[in-house]
């Protein structure tokens, strides 16, 4: 099932048993910030990156080394080396993304990334480790993988806000190529342009997201109701901290930047303990300057 209708949606969600695949990845892997810049070309539709800021490579460096360490008590994470070229190139998962046994290459807006798609050090890590390859750079639509899809893989539904970053073509694209059960489009509101900025889906079993981020709160309700009662409604404010920009890696801890987890009220953190979940967290500040925060720097390897 791909759809726009929400209610329909929520009906189909509610009756798939989370036996698809496995909630969190096996391991994961991030790109070092090497030569740490803001790409203009970026900052054209991503509202959360402002070009007068100045920024600190060095200091980007040290946070990423820190993410890196602290990833590590959840899961396997391997590092690949940043080229100063590919500005973004720190958050990969818009550009490789993992299904078992299958590596997925996105088609980016922007030509500043479209470049990291070929690079043969990552493509051919995954070569190596025999999973097939499937390129959408040739298809049509837009399609910047886990930005732009929110994926629930416990139970292989997929969340897939659509803006300048991700069409329709490029939803059903992704939708084939991680082989999901069902995937509900919907607009994100104006301004907004990764859907993994807007909410995030914890180990199949909790909801973190923003409803002022989707064009059409109600959207977000239905979601909300799939993973009732662990739901952690989140600000407009704590949205532009990347509260909504976080990820589980293992079942029992959900990783946030810094900003993120200490704009959580006590109900909200009461809400993810409830829910199973402890909260760790990495300061990303200097990283967060080009528009994305810890989530956006995880690719996930299934």
């Amino acid at each position: 099932m791909i759809t726009r209708d929400a209610a329909a949606f929520g009906v189909f969600a509610r009756a798939q048993r989370p036996d698809f695949g496995p909630a969190c990845a096996k391991a994961a892997f991030l790109v070092t910030p090497e030569g740490f810049a803001l790409a203009a070309q970026s900052a054209s539709d991503n509202a959360y990156m402002d070009l007068a800021v100045a920024v600190d490579p060095l200091r980007a460096l040290a946070q990423h080394r820190d993410l890196h360490r602290a990833l590590s008590a959840s899961l396997p994470v391997v590092a690949f080396p940043g080229d100063p070229a590919m500005p973004d190139g720190l958050f990969p998962n818009n550009v490789f993304g993992t299904a078992p046994g299958r590596l997925v290459i996105g088609h980016m807006r922007h030509a500043v990334r479209q470049r990291e798609a070929g690079r043969t050090d990552i493509r051919g890590f995954f070569a190596a480790m025999g999973y097939a390859e499937h390129d959408l750079r040739a298809q049509p639509g837009v399609c910047e993988l886990t930005g732009a899809l929110v994926i629930d893989r416990a139970r292989g539904l997929g969340y897939c806000g659509l803006s300048e970053r991700c069409d329709e073509a490029g939803a059903a694209a992704m939708h084939a190529a991680f082989g999901l059960r069902g995937t509900l489009m919907f607009d994100l509101a104006p301004g907004e342009y990764h859907t993994n900025v807007v909410m995030s889906v914890l180990a199949g079993r909790a909801l973190v997201a923003c409803p002022a981020g989707f064009a059409d709160p109600a959207v977000a309700a239905g979601i909300a109701a799939i993973y009732a009662p662990h739901v952690v409604e989140l600000s407009p404010r704590q949205k532009a901290a990347f509260a909504g920009n976080g990820i589980a890696l293992s079942p029992d801890r959900v990783w946030m930047s810094q900003a993120g987890a200490a704009s959580l009220q006590a109900d909200q953190h009461a809400r993810l303990q409830r829910a199973g979940f402890t909260v760790g967290d990495v300061a990303l500040d200097e990283i967060e300057k080009a528009g994305g925060s810890l989530r956006c720097c995880v690719a996930e390897i299934f």
